[in-house]
């Protein structure tokens, strides 16, 4: 529990500490029966009267004589109570007189700690109360207790003081759950309480200015959210004939706040049955001021009083609440005198060593805050007889706290006021902020202090190369750069938005504290509730959320705002650093739940640089972030398709059964998804091995083969018959084959590999995510165009042939793989190996074939797990929603497996091979030379000499410049894939996930 020091000034004028309330920060509502927790302990002074017409429960102070009887029960209570407890103090103090015990509520670190000297001093202490007494739910319980216990209910002792503090406006807003209005606690103590004559007890009257002042003062909560109709009381107040009387003259009659609004039915004037409602105002006043009527004579005739009161002007009409005058005695020294000498610019002063001017600007001082307030009311101790001047007695600095003695007692608490008590040079004074004879209030836009000027003021020494900047060896630096940068610093300066919040709104003006300090506004203790005082809506959703609690779990500290905000570079949340960087700023404690995100698709495009795709906070909230079996959880059951449906409106039940964080690491978590990428990498790695032993294998008969294959090129004539190996259709729809592909490969790696930087480069480079997202889709539908066509070719084939679907399919040119193929593929590899002859292949080789089928397989396994992934709504309302997870493994690896085998065993088998390099350009040209053909395909070329059909085949050939530009286009594809399998291995080798 913190425990503050506030300013009690004596009658000599010096200022002493005494503590004041603690500041109890409440994170749930009241519970009603804590109504009765206040203590009636409030000293009654005898030389008071009753005022007319006021009751005698709302009397500010009652009798002491009618709490004689109540001490006794009280005492015969505690023995009976004390006999049946199961526990003793003692027993209690065994845990609580640790002073380490602690417990986090609603983020704030709450002591534990039970002082028992305290406690055996307290009024309950000392009537030997134990701690079962008030604590009753712990009655008969042995050892350890619940860590939550119901709220004390101090009603079942002081049930009197309990119904009147339930009809007054605090014990209203108690009841109504505001966390703003006091308890019994906040005023009396917990297990301090003390008897109010005692000079350490809050409610002695000394005290109890600042006690209210703790909640009643400018820039608290209540003075911010409640619409009171005095400002500034505590420092109007103290400046009062009251505030004097108390605290400079040490007047015990002098009034002080429950004179007035009494102590436990304080009501708004608003309020007939107020004390200080203009009916029954002028009899509280009564209480100290009698003959009022005697006294006025002069101002108010005398008869108006009994037959028209209500032409009477109330007290407060004329002495203003809080405000009431006091006589100022100028002891013979006014300004004039003051100015006579100071009002000469050339006055100066020899300092240690330097001029300093004694000029003062009349016209500055005569506009400044303090123009009602004389020059000796600051210069104390001036002497008005003195022989030489009068003020050659004023000894030493302006004591500010004579009249802002709470600010100055903060500030001595502060890092500036310890380093200005230790003698620090670089420490800023109160004139350093707010100038000496021209200080203006803060509300004023010409003063150094107002809002929109606290940031350049500050910068002064927190600025780049200010005395604070050189000093500072923090991790913050730039702080007041990047201030000016952020949401709160742009709202001011560039806005004019004076409501955002300025460097004093966190850290405060005169109690600065480092972070570490849990007095701080900027602790992690204390921090949410600083937050809170402009982002109320925030703070009432957040304090209800998972992370609110502020405890550590699995050794992670859970966050606070600025935790995901930061200080100083707070960005707007719509911005889109903000959101490219939210998921990183997650994976600080979510790190592993968020490796899994980036493996998502949400998560590839989020690293590709779109921000406008679903993030952590989309899905589980930004504030109100609930575990997911809350029924109040976005993520919850009754709640997750709506969740959902914020970016695919045709949600459903299905759909929403997408595992968002699955991982096909963990078999037991997830089996379908884990057996489907092992399936897949199993196939991948199969294909790779088999064809890479067979690439190998070949290597060395193509190197052989290289000096007979060029010599077949050097042969060839301009202008000789060519054999027509394509017609023109299979050749227009594999360029369609290439651009699709290729567009396929490229946007699609870029997606699976987005965590590298060329992916992420290339992803930019086509125009980001949106931009390879329409070209995929487009190559996808290329892909499906030039696919139904071959279909369509080959049933017009099987028409034209005029058989059967048996017979065309097992006919000579099909692609259907026999048993040739089988006999072709064991003397292939026995030629490999020098064991036989190279086979006389015919129309069609057994790779050829396996190429061809590869198609089919990859097109009905990319394209309809492709589907899935583009219409997940429409294929979830058949198929469960972790398909969509299997569907993104089957469509990335076997992608993967495509790209992989084309740009590698495919480039080899048609172009890399020695004999072929750099590339056969037959594809595109649809024609070959005839001595190639024969060396190549002496089987078929046989079999088209004896059939008499090979004239059919020989064509011209092709333009240079056609063919020029057919390489041209082939170079190009190559070099495109040859690239990109040299990133996908660099990848795979250095990023697998």
């Amino acid at each position: 529990m913190e425990v503050r020091s506030v300013p009690n000034i004596l009658p000599d004028g010096s200022v002493r500490k005494l503590p004041s309330p603690p500041i109890i920060r409440r994170e749930h509502p009241i519970d009603s029966r804590e109504i009765g927790r206040h203590f009636d302990l409030i000293d009654s002074k005898p030389f008071l009267k009753t005022p007319p017409g006021v009751p005698v429960n709302a009397q500010p102070n009652r009798p002491a004589r009618r709490r004689r009887p109540f001490l006794a029960a009280l005492w015969l209570l505690s023995l009976v109570a004390g006999a049946a407890a199961a526990q003793s103090v003692d027993d209690c103090l065994v845990c609580h007189d640790d002073q380490t015990l602690t417990k986090n509520r609603g983020g704030s670190v709450v002591s534990l700690f039970v002082a028992k000297t305290v406690f055996e001093g307290s009024v309950h202490g000392r009537g030997g109360l134990a701690c079962v007494d008030c604590h009753a739910d712990l009655a008969g319980v042995d050892g350890e207790h619940e860590p939550r216990l119901a709220p004390v209910d101090c009603a079942t002792c002081h049930d009197d003081v309990a119904a009147i503090y339930a009809g007054s406006l605090h014990g209203r807003r108690v009841a109504a759950g505001d966390p703003n209005a006091p308890s019994c606690a906040e005023c009396h103590g917990a297990h301090d309480i003390l008897p109010p004559a005692e000079p350490t007890s809050r409610v002695n009257r000394f005290n109890i200015p600042l006690m209210c002042g703790s909640c009643h003062k400018e820039g608290t909560p209540v003075a911010r959210m409640y619409d009171i109709p005095q400002d500034s009381i505590l420092t109007h107040y103290s400046q009062s004939i009251h505030g004097e009387g108390l605290f400079k003259r040490g007047l015990t009659i002098s009034a002080v706040c429950i004179d007035c609004h009494t102590a436990h039915d304080v009501r708004p004037h608003t309020d007939p049955k107020s004390s200080i409602s203009r009916e029954r105002v002028a009899a509280t006043c009564q209480q100290c001021h009698g003959r009022i009527e005697q006294v006025h004579q002069k101002v108010i005739e005398g008869a108006l009083w009994e037959k028209e009161p209500h032409k009477v002007p109330a007290c407060v009409e004329c002495h203003q609440p809080h405000r009431v005058r006091r006589v100022n005695y100028q002891e013979g020294v006014s300004d004039g005198e003051c100015l006579a000498c100071h009002g000469r610019p050339d006055l100066v002063a020899v300092r240690g060593g330097e001029t300093v001017s004694l000029f003062v600007d009349a016209a500055e001082a005569g506009g400044s805050a303090h123009r009602q307030v004389a020059c000796a009311q600051c210069h104390t101790g001036t002497t008005p007889n003195h022989p030489e001047r009068a003020c050659a007695t004023v000894g030493g600095r302006v004591d500010c706290s004579i009249c802002h003695a709470e600010q100055v007692n903060l500030y001595a608490e502060s890092t500036h006021g310890t380093l200005l008590a230790r003698g620090d040079p670089d420490a800023p004074q109160c004139r350093t902020c707010h100038g000496t004879h021209g200080t203006r209030l803060h509300l004023d836009p010409r003063s150094p202090t107002y809002v929109s000027n606290v940031a350049a003021l500050c910068a002064e020494c927190h600025g780049a190369g200010g005395k604070a900047d050189v000093r500072y060896t923090g991790r913050d630096k730039g702080m007041v750069e990047n201030y000016a940068e952020s949401v709160h610093g742009r709202a001011i300066q560039q806005s004019g938005l004076v409501v955002s919040a300025t460097c004093t709104d966190c850290h405060t003006a005169h109690h600065v504290l480092p972070q570490t300090d849990v007095r701080s506004t900027i602790n992690r203790s204390r921090i949410v509730g600083t937050c809170a005082r402009c982002h109320e809506g925030i703070f009432e959703t957040f304090r209800n959320s998972i992370h609110f609690t502020g405890e550590e779990r699995d050794g992670v500290q859970l966050p606070m705002c600025n935790d995901c905000h930061s200080s100083h570079e707070i960005a707007e949340t719509d911005a889109q650093g903000f959101m490219h960087e939210i998921v990183a700023t997650c994976g600080h404690c979510h790190e592993e739940v968020t490796e899994s995100y980036f493996e998502t698709f949400h998560g590839k495009v989020v690293k590709l640089g779109y921000t406008e795709t679903a993030k952590c906070q989309d899905c589980h909230g930004s504030h109100d972030i609930l575990p997911p079996d809350d029924p109040a959880s976005t993520l919850s059951r009754d709640n997750i398709v709506a969740t959902c449906a914020q970016c695919h409106p045709e949600s459903h039940r299905r759909f929403a059964g997408y595992l968002t964080h699955a991982t096909h690491h963990d078999k037991d978590k997830y089996p379908f998804i884990h057996y489907t990428w092992l399936f897949m990498t199993s196939l991948l790695v199969g294909t790779f091995i088999f064809f890479g032993i067979h690439t190998l294998l070949w290597l060395p008969r193509s190197i052989m083969a290289l000096k007979h294959s060029r010599q077949l090129r050097r042969d060839q004539r301009p202008g000789d018959k060519q054999f027509r190996r394509f017609k023109r259709l299979p050749r227009y729809l594999h360029i369609l084959v290439i651009v699709s592909f290729l567009g396929l490969a490229v946007t699609g790696m870029t997606l699976k590999f987005s965590y590298f930087g060329w992916a992420q480069w290339i992803s930019h480079a086509l125009g980001g995510f949106q931009g390879t997202g329409v070209i995929h889709r487009l190559c996808a539908l290329i892909t499906f165009f030039y696919f139904t066509r071959h279909i369509i070719d080959i049933i017009w084939q099987k028409k034209q042939s005029g058989l059967g679907w048996a017979g065309f399919l097992t006919g000579p040119d099909s692609m259907m793989p026999k048993k040739r193929d089988g006999v072709e593929f064991v003397q292939t590899i026995r030629w490999f190996v020098g064991l036989g002859p190279r086979p006389e292949y015919g129309r069609w080789t057994y790779w050829e074939k396996f190429d061809y089928f590869a198609v089919f397989w990859g097109v009905g396994m990319i394209g309809l797990s492709g589907l899935i992934l583009w219409f997940p709504e429409t294929f979830t309302r058949v198929l469960p929603g972790w398909f969509v997870n299997v569907a993104t493994i089957i469509h990335s690896d076997e992608a993967l497996l495509a790209t992989g085998f084309i740009f590698t065993v495919h480039f080899f088998n048609t172009h890399f091979r020695p004999d072929r390099f750099p590339m056969d350009p037959v594809i595109f040209t649809g024609r070959m030379s005839l001595e190639e053909f024969k060396a190549d395909r002496p089987r078929e070329y046989r079999e088209l000499v004896e059939s008499g059909e090979l004239e059919k085949h020989l064509v011209d050939p092709l333009t240079p410049n056609m063919v020029k530009a057919l390489k041209v286009f082939g170079f190009t594809a190559l070099t495109i894939g040859l690239s990109l399998i040299v990133l996908i291995i660099w990848a795979e080798i250095f990023g697998y996930r």
